[in-house]
């Protein structure tokens, strides 16, 4: 897999998971309010500064309503092509 693809994917992980938290109708304030975290931890890891660990992403996407599960799912049909952004 080359670095292009790696980027794509990257790129797409990012626009998916910061719609996820505009389709769960909250603010990067709210979001990170839920998570008991600062601001800048939301936009660091919608803007790629920051990775996320599963445990991180699942405590992400409950806070969004969706399960770990959910968002995977999303996640891999995005990457297949069978779901635009």
């Amino acid at each position: 897999m080359g670095s292009n693809t790696w980027d794509n994917q990257r790129q797409q992980f990012q626009s998916l998971i910061k719609e996820l938290r505009k389709s769960a109708g909250l603010t990067q304030i709210e979001l990170a309010q839920k998570l008991d975290r600062p601001q800048s931890y939301v936009s660091k890891y919608e803007s790629g500064e920051r990775r996320l660990d599963v445990i991180e992403l699942r405590e992400v996407c409950n806070a969004c309503g969706v399960t770990l599960e959910e968002f995977s799912r999303q996640i891999d049909n995005t990457i297949n092509g069978t779901r635009k952004i």
